[in-house]
């Protein structure tokens, strides 16, 4: 077994479940210490084991992504846990209200942008100046295949998932000669907690929902992370600013 991230260190966000938990699991398979923030204490020290029973280092960090000094505190205490920041997934995020835009009361509409956009700004606000202290990294940010159609009633969760791309792109290419490299990683319908738990609240089925999908299946959340951390891979060293649909072909 290779291991591509052998001695780096890597933060995820989400890293409870889902494809948090994978993209922790994946970057302890391919040799890097891990953090892992979310506000789900149970769920994160369970990924801690899994990170652990691989044979490498990991921590929980209790975050709640609203809060900006708690984001900061998240990237402090890797830093002074491993001593640098290599790799970042960002991976929190909110279904949305299943609202068109009329619908969608001011209160909801910042809740959203607080968990998929603002966080998202935070992270890397503090993530990218640790990065450069030890040379350069890479970050990873969810965004959503939805940014390439138009979900109907997602009014704020299509919006703060395009501020994702274009965030993203912005970082690529303010940071590229610096030693930063950030892309976007765009799952199509997965099957997380969270997706399967949204799917029941409407009274759907993942069959129902893997219908429209070519590959006639939803996507696991262990293919999500391969990709997430193939981007912060040396093998993606010269790839940034991409913008990836993992999607089993949802998007055309």
């Amino acid at each position: 077994m290779t291991t591509p991230l052998l001695g780096k260190v890597a933060l995820v966000t989400g890293g409870s479940s889902g494809i948090g938990r994978a993209c922790a699991v994946t970057f302890a398979r391919d040799g890097a210490d891990v953090a892992i923030a979310d506000i789900d204490r149970v769920g994160g020290e369970e990924t801690v084991g899994l990170v652990e029973s691989i044979g490498r280092r990991a921590i929980f960090v209790r975050t709640d992504v609203t809060v900006a000094d708690e984001i900061a505190a998240m990237v402090r205490r890797t830093v002074g846990e491993f001593g640098r920041l290599d790799a970042a997934v960002n991976n929190v995020g909110h279904p949305g209200y299943f609202k068109d835009a009329v619908q969608t009361s001011s209160e909801e509409w910042e809740h959203v942008a607080n968990i998929d956009a603002r966080s998202i700004w935070l992270s890397m606000k503090h993530e990218i100046p640790a990065m450069l202290a030890g040379g350069g990294g890479a970050i990873v940010n969810t965004a959503s295949a939805a940014v390439f159609s138009v979900v109907p009633r997602m009014a704020a969760f299509l919006a703060f998932k395009h501020a994702v791309v274009g965030l993203t792109q912005s970082v690529a290419r303010d940071f590229a000669d610096q030693g930063i490299r950030a892309n976007v990683l765009c799952p199509g319908p997965t099957a997380t907690p969270m997706m399967l738990g949204s799917l029941e609240r409407l009274g759907l089925t993942a069959e129902g929902s893997a219908a429209g999908i070519p590959m006639k299946r939803m996507g696991r959340p262990e293919e999500q992370a391969e990709a997430a951390v193939w981007l912060c891979s040396p093998r993606a060293s010269f790839v940034t600013g991409v913008v990836l649909p993992v999607d089993g072909g949802y998007s055309l």
